[in-house]
């Protein structure tokens, strides 16, 4: 069993198969995590042909992880299955809200995690894709997603090939707060900061790009203004699309 203080991203995958019984068992054991009112709020797509990965490729900017993992499993925020049950059972559903896709994406989301922490038990590998709400249109499109569901998290999953270094973490002080929320000092910032931006690998970034500082890494080049504002948009039309707003 492996412990979360080692966790680690990975992007490599061997050629071993990552069986359905395994992954069915894994998925089946993960609905036993937290939802609101019981409903489960979520669907899973899980893609294993080559042709779907390659369609889901651009959408998640190339990354070649898409299409060399074995599996790669999309998690919706799912109030689509939920409205046919009540609609099927003379209910009068009101889940066509901003407020429900909050809870089916919770509910999505802490699915998503349970799931990846037993991956980890079992030794498998995943990456976490964050650009899943960045185009959602694309992959609505490609997995024929229904009105009232949505992509919310994408899981690249094999057995690793690789044993990359641990990223590195805040400390706990710079993130839990007690009783009432801190605001931080700017001598608050220096402390907490200071290992990141110590670390070889960040002062690396900071001069091939020519940047004074690793937060201008982030602001300038990694999620840009004009890119989040530009995402923001895509992602709120594809809410709307899907009828959530």
């Amino acid at each position: 069993m492996k412990n979360l203080s080692t966790r680690r991203t990975i992007r490599k995958y061997s050629d071993q198969e990552v069986s359905e019984e395994l992954l069915n068992r894994l998925m089946t054991e993960a609905a036993r995590t937290q939802t609101m009112g019981n409903l489960q709020l979520y669907s899973v797509v899980v893609t294993r042909s080559s042709e779907m990965k390659q369609r889901l490729a651009p959408a998640h900017f190339n990354q070649p992880m898409v299409t060399q993992a074995p599996v790669v499993l999309t998690i919706c925020a799912d109030f689509h299955r939920t409205t046919r049950w009540c609609q099927e059972r003379k209910a009068n559903p009101g889940y066509d809200n901003f407020l429900s896709f909050q809870n089916a994406a919770i509910d999505a989301l802490l699915y998503t995690q349970t799931l990846c922490n037993l991956m980890d038990e079992e030794g498998l590998g995943y990456c976490y894709l964050g650009t899943t709400v960045y185009m959602p249109q694309q992959i609505i499109d490609v997995l024929q997603l229904p009105q009232l569901t949505m992509p919310v998290a994408t899981l690249t999953v094999g057995w690793p090939d690789e044993n990359p270094p641990l990223s590195d973490r805040l400390p706990l002080e710079s993130f839990v707060h007690s009783e009432t929320y801190r605001d931080y000092t700017p001598d608050d910032i220096d402390t907490y900061y200071h290992y990141k931006e110590q670390l070889e690998e960040n002062r690396h970034f900071c001069e091939i790009n020519q940047k004074e500082t690793l937060a201008q890494i982030f602001t300038d080049i990694r999620y840009t203004r004009k890119d989040n504002e530009a995402m923001s948009e895509g992602l709120l039309a594809a809410l709307k699309h899907q009828g959530f707003l």
